[in-house]
């Protein structure tokens, strides 16, 4: 049975895709910041899942990451980087604070980078394995008001092409979801605040949903290993 590692699997995107991995027939590593979501997940999900804190801005919290799991849950077959913000976000740039916009870098891209830099070498010595980058639209199109975001997904759309480049003769396939807009609470942690978040979403003609993202992880880690679908966006058909 394959394992999957996910990070940012306590709400949104992250936890669809555990649920639907899991459906699928994987063992998904459900991780995040924060303890108790991870737990209620993992007794959602049963014997398959295994919840595993983790904050990917802390380099001690990733390098000693493996030393916490079950030995038979080290090998890592998929690794789903989820987790990212936007927090102080949808502003002009000037009017942001430095620290915001230091900490969305921090996340988006280096937490990102450091976590696959932990696991890559075992794919390697398997010759074996898939780094799954959750992107956006904001990675290929920029718009105002969000010069932060745009820059880390752009970084990570960059990073998955030379990453992919990296890897053609490894075995590791990197494939790249790009989401258009998502339903969950990501907007609502942007701007501390729940209405706010809602009437954001609610701006639009319709929105994705986090399982419509996860029906896609589990479409593309399922192909044949000769196909690699190196980069997928995904929009709401009344934007598309």
């Amino acid at each position: 049975m394959k394992t999957a590692l996910i990070t940012g699997a306590g709400t949104g995107i992250g936890l669809a895709s555990a649920l639907a991995l899991a459906e699928a027939g994987y063992r998904v590593i459900c991780s995040g910041r924060r303890s108790d979501p991870l737990e209620a997940l993992s007794k959602e999900i049963g014997d398959r899942a295994f919840p595993a804190t983790l904050d990917i801005t802390d380099p001690a919290s990733v390098e000693n990451l493996f030393d916490r799991l079950p030995e038979d849950w080290r090998a890592i077959d998929i690794l789903v980087n989820n987790a990212g913000h936007d927090i102080g976000g949808r502003r002009p740039f000037h009017e942001g604070a430095s620290e915001q916009w230091a900490a969305i870098i921090e996340t988006n891209v280096i937490g990102l980078m450091r976590l696959t830099r932990a696991v890559v070498p075992q794919m390697i010595a398997r010759c074996s394995g898939d780094i799954v980058n959750l992107g956006s639209i904001a990675g290929i199109t920029a718009y105002a008001k969000g010069a932060p975001y745009n820059a880390s997904k752009f970084a990570v759309h960059g990073f998955s092409q030379a990453l992919r480049l990296d890897y053609l003769d490894a075995g590791i396939r990197v494939l790249e979801i790009l989401p258009g807009v998502v339903r969950t609470d990501f907007a609502e942690t942007r701007w501390g605040d729940r209405e706010t978040g809602q009437a954001f979403y609610d701006s639009y003609d319709d929105c994705l949903l986090p399982e419509d993202i996860a029906r896609t992880l589990v479409f593309a880690v399922s192909q044949p290993r000769h196909v690699s679908l190196t980069q997928i966006v995904v929009m709401p058909s009344s934007q598309a």
